[in-house]
């Protein structure tokens, strides 16, 4: 496989950031006005998180930095990573207006090891809507436990796989019409939206992703020799994924209006490095 769709999610992720950097579901404005704002995303962490003050974190796939900013006032010592120049560019425009102490570096996320140096981190931390993106969850599994210290942890809480194969096109009906595992080759999407709401056309609309099942994920986490320290399923995502299905509840989180016990909306993993 070529790096092909490196470049194509690229120029995609490139032409969203400031379209989102904009957009009043980012809230770039209330970070700039309250100097105690947390993202909608972090707060939903939050009791799982736990206290992580004193720590040295790392988000990888940061985008625009509000939830990177969003740890930062928890107390840790924030690194953001992410290979779009123009995401990194409006999250380092918000870090300066807000005194945060933030690194931010470009780079593919297989790349962070050499990038960040190995063995540097007590959390890494991966917010929703990143892995889609990887064709491999195994290399990224390594990446966390290289980027990690002897009892670093690791957080992410993520799209659902089960959900992921959900065809959203069908407002009546659950219909499963993309893959549960990880396929060789990706799937191929050509959108000219984006998940906030905007006016915006986007130009750059093809991307390619891959979708990674419960046990890929589990079983690439324990094979980088992280231990498992939790697993939890979510009734909520933070986006409107399945339009004409889904009510907006408390904190800026999606439910299936109908029967929200039958599909499982997000999930967060915890681990440790051995």
């Amino acid at each position: 496989m070529t790096d092909d769709y490196l470049l194509l999610n690229k120029a995609n992720w490139d032409e969203r950031a400031p379209v989102h950097a904009a957009a009043r579901d980012y809230a770039v404005d209330r970070f700039l006005a309250e100097p105690d704002f947390l993202s909608e995303v972090v707060r939903f962490d939050r009791p799982l998180l736990g206290d992580i003050s004193g720590l040295r974190a790392v988000h990888l796939q940061c985008h625009i930095g509000t939830d990177t900013l969003s740890l930062a006032r928890l107390g840790a010592t924030m690194t953001g990573l992410d290979f779009s120049s123009a995401s990194l560019a409006q999250a380092r425009e918000l870090a300066e207006k807000t005194g945060a102490r933030i690194d931010f570096v470009e780079s593919d996320v297989f790349d962070a090891v050499t990038a960040l140096g190995g063995a540097q981190f007590d959390l890494v931390y991966t917010g929703i809507g990143a892995l889609c993106w990887l064709p491999s969850i195994d290399r990224w599994a390594k990446t966390v436990a290289g980027l990690l210290r002897p009892g670093g942890r690791l957080f992410i809480r993520d799209t659902h796989p089960m959900l992921a194969t959900i065809n959203e096109t069908h407002t009546d009906r659950l219909v499963v019409g993309y893959p549960y595992f990880e396929t060789p080759e990706p799937m191929v999407f050509s959108e000219g939206g984006t998940y906030v709401e905007t006016d915006a056309e986007f130009q750059q609309t093809t991307t390619h992703e891959w979708n990674h099942g419960i046990g890929e994920l589990v079983t690439a986490v324990l094979d980088a020799e992280l231990s498992i320290t939790g697993l939890t399923e979510h009734r909520s995502v933070p986006w409107h994924a399945l339009p004409g299905q889904m009510t907006l509840g408390a904190g800026g989180e999606w439910h299936l209006t109908e029967h929200p016990e039958r599909l499982p909306l997000s999930v967060t993993l915890q681990a440790r490095k051995n």
